[in-house]
């Protein structure tokens, strides 16, 4: 297992889902299979969430929402689509409502494919997606690192100016 700096906190999203993979993610944070004790931790803020995990296809309704949610995570953050509709829109890809899988709203780093996927396999993306976290976090905490040293925050706060915060969001909207 990898030396985990910090626990990643983990959203998770249902889509528009049979429930099938939505019940397998909750079965990963019982006792039974404890995704906690790999180093994450489960939340319903997106502004807290590292980890973002979403089952279901995406449909006209709840692309906006999705998006939104991604929009409010702090930056790095991965994404982890989880089960075949979320991957690919599965068997409902063909249907008037569904847009497909997770990544025609947001970027996907993360596939776990499966109708409904196993939640050994769900497991072993959430530790994909923690070692990618560990790594993006590590890149991050050095550019700023970097940043403090050539004076681009003032006074050496890791504080994100307006014009900075502007420029993710556009690159986020660029990503989609």
């Amino acid at each position: 297992m990898a030396n985990v700096k910090r626990s990643p906190w983990l959203l998770h999203y249902d889509g528009s889902s049979c429930n099938g993979c939505d019940i397998e993610v909750l079965a990963c944070l019982t006792p039974v299979y404890d995704a906690e004790r790999l180093g994450v931790e489960n939340t319903g803020d997106p502004m807290q969430a590292d980890i973002f995990l979403i089952t279901g296809g995406i449909n006209e309704q709840n692309a906006p929402v999705v998006k939104q949610l991604y929009n409010q995570m702090p930056r790095p953050k991965v994404v982890v689509a989880v089960g075949t509709c979320a991957c690919t829109g599965g068997v409902f890809k063909e249907a008037y409502n569904i847009c497909g899988g997770a990544d025609t709203a947001i970027p996907v780093d993360i596939y776990v494919p499966g109708c409904a996927a196993r939640p050994q396999s769900i497991i072993d993306g959430i530790i994909k997606a923690r070692d990618l976290f560990q790594k993006r976090s590590e890149e991050h905490d050095a550019k700023v690192k970097e940043e403090k040293k050539a004076g681009k925050h003032g006074s050496g706060s890791p504080a994100v100016s307006l014009q900075d915060a502007k420029e993710a969001a556009e690159e986020d909207g660029k990503e989609e």
